[in-house]
């Protein structure tokens, strides 16, 4: 890739792509995002980028106006003749509508796909995919990332003995899996039935916690009502304590509630979205670094595969 760069930031979440820029030493290209009474946002880039490769930094959680503001910037680079336009999406939104899993059903994850293409997206670096089968619906390179590494020097470092990597469901087992791989220390799973979207109606885990420092990995915290299930589960089967590490912490409704009322001694999490609330136990851990790392490879046209776990 031709080494002449700029770092462009939407509005979903500046601080990070402050910080993602300070690790490059670089400052984030001016642009004007406008937005009318009636909600409409338009995007204006304030120099020429005729012939560069424009990296677009926006996760595309909820608002949807996330999405369209990263769509808006995608086309107004693609109008003004960038030669590579990048869209660095920290959290990839509708990533957990990736089949159609009942009858006449959107796959929102698709659609997303489908739209970026439209726009004019030559590359996605994103981190955590619900699914990885995602990396499938798109067009073109997909740089899929793992918060496992910030998150598992970060266990290192806490010493605890006796450590338990748990997952709330079977669906995060491969993920808990490579966590308890690197750390090489017992895994559980649980097992969750639901009665409705966001409501658990029973949960059970599955493996050996008691007397052990257990870590539940997870990729999404929404409304953090399995996560505190499964926590509280794990208490009751004897274990010495209970923490929580997640890549997306979206935390609606009642989540930090449910949250500071649980059992779990500490939640971490990445800053791949904003935290917009304040809560003793949530702790964040920046993903700032490792993603100028992979910028920078894209860039050099370097290998990125160093930064994966498996």
């Amino acid at each position: 890739m031709n080494s002449d760069y700029v770092l462009v930031s939407g509005r979903a979440n500046r601080k990070l792509a402050e910080c993602i820029a300070e690790n490059l030493g670089k400052e984030l290209f001016p642009v004007d995002i406008l937005q009318f009474k009636d909600g409409e946002i338009q995007v204006y880039y304030n120099d020429t980028i005729r012939g560069k490769n424009v990296f677009i930094i926006q996760p595309t959680f909820s608002p949807a106006e996330n999405i369209i503001e990263l769509l808006l910037l995608i086309d107004a680079a693609k109008r003004a003749s960038a030669r590579n336009i990048v869209a660095v999406m920290p959290y990839f939104g509708y990533a957990r509508q990736d089949r159609k899993d009942k009858p006449r059903t959107s796959i929102g994850a698709k659609l997303m796909s489908n739209l970026l293409t439209a726009a004019g997206v030559t590359r996605i670096i994103t981190m955590d995919l619900h699914a990885d089968q995602i990396q499938g619906f798109m067009e073109f390179p997909v740089d899929h990332l793992f918060v496992s590494n910030v998150f598992i020097p970060y266990i290192k470092d806490l010493n605890l003995p006796n450590i338990c990597i748990a997952s709330p469901d079977t669906g995060g087992t491969k993920r808990a899996s490579t966590y308890a791989k690197a750390l090489e220390c017992d895994l559980a799973i649980g097992y969750k039935q639901r009665v409705k979207q966001n409501e658990v109606a029973a949960l059970q885990i599955i493996g050996d916690v008691k007397d052990k420092n257990v870590i539940i990995v997870d990729d999404i915290i929404d409304t953090a009502g399995t996560l505190c299930k499964a926590a509280a589960r794990i208490k009751e089967m004897g274990a010495a304590s209970v923490r929580a590490m997640c890549a997306h912490g979206l935390f609606s409704g009642n989540a930090i509630e449910n949250i500071e009322n649980s059992v779990l001694d500490e939640v971490i999490i990445a800053d791949t979205i904003p935290l917009r609330h304040n809560c003793e136990k949530i702790k964040v851990i920046s993903v700032a670094k490792l993603l100028a790392e992979v910028i920078q490879s894209v860039v050099d046209d370097t290998s990125i595969s160093s930064h994966y776990y498996v």
